[in-house]
């Protein structure tokens, strides 16, 4: 099959949308960076490409809450599209406020009939948490994390505590290993991470979430931010690392679509 072709979705306030093409390139993707401005004049522009990613930021300032604006958008003026782009068998990752976005739009997690059946709200901390975490894999169900046991990644956002509408909602969607990447820390307490390991304080320590086909897939923690082995803030006095743990994430996808 041709390179897949990789769309990086923009909007007013992104600034993570250059570090996600450079990882895409890296991987092998054929990258476009298309302004939100752009889809809505053509929404069937995303036929064109295998993969879309919505990237970190303050998409539109984030205003009204972390990614409300943009995931308006998308619910009202391009729904049709991107559950087309989903049901075609396709990839869609959202990073930070791309998985915010992805939450507001009902996207990754379907609404039901009270709404949005999870949130990611403000951390527990109650400030902006800038810092890396060690992350775990629960399951692969996710196209994404496909051979990854583990990662260490940054994160760097105020609002991405993950919470869900009701315990039995969590549940389900742990037994069904869509609570795909989770902080861990050497010392959790029953399944307990403490802050600073579990920066937002979600529950069940969940770091990342894919819907029910494992091929939509949004997280917290930036993989772009590390997919050169220079970039691990201990690389001069622990040495390198072949690359970057977040490289392996965006690898996938693109190997996805050319086995």
């Amino acid at each position: 099959m041709p390179t897949p072709r990789v769309l990086i979705l923009r909007a007013p306030g992104t600034n993570c949308d250059l570090e996600s093409v450079h990882a895409f390139e890296l991987a092998g993707g054929n990258v476009d960076l298309v302004h939100i401005n752009q889809l809505l004049a053509n929404p069937a522009l995303p036929r064109q490409y295998q993969i879309l990613c919505l990237p970190g930021g303050f998409s539109y300032g984030d205003d009204i809450s972390a990614g409300r604006i943009l995931g308006n958008q998308i619910r009202h003026h391009l729904q049709e599209t991107l559950v087309e782009f989903k049901s075609a068998g396709k990839l869609i990752l959202g990073i930070c406020n791309g998985f915010q976005v992805l939450i507001r739009s009902g996207i990754l997690l379907a609404d039901d009939d009270q709404g949005e059946p999870a949130t990611l709200t403000w951390n527990s901390s109650g400030k902006f948490e800038d810092r890396w975490v060690k992350l775990g894999v629960d399951g692969h169900k996710s196209v994404f994390l496909n051979g990854i046991e583990s990662m260490y990644l940054p994160v760097a956002h105020a609002e991405g505590k993950f919470v869900t509408r009701s315990a039995a909602l969590l549940d389900r969607l742990k037994g069904a290993c869509q609570l795909a990447l989770r902080y861990t820390a050497l010392h959790a307490s029953n399944g307990h991470v403490p802050y600073p390991d579990n920066p937002n304080g979600s529950q069940a320590n969940v770091a990342g979430v894919c819907d029910e086909t494992g091929r939509v897939f949004g997280l917290m923690p930036h993989p772009e931010r590390f997919v050169d082995p220079t970039q691990h803030p201990r690389w001069t006095r622990e040495g390198l690392q072949e690359h970057g743990d977040g490289l392996l994430l965006f690898q996938n996808a693109v190997r996805y679509f050319e086995s």
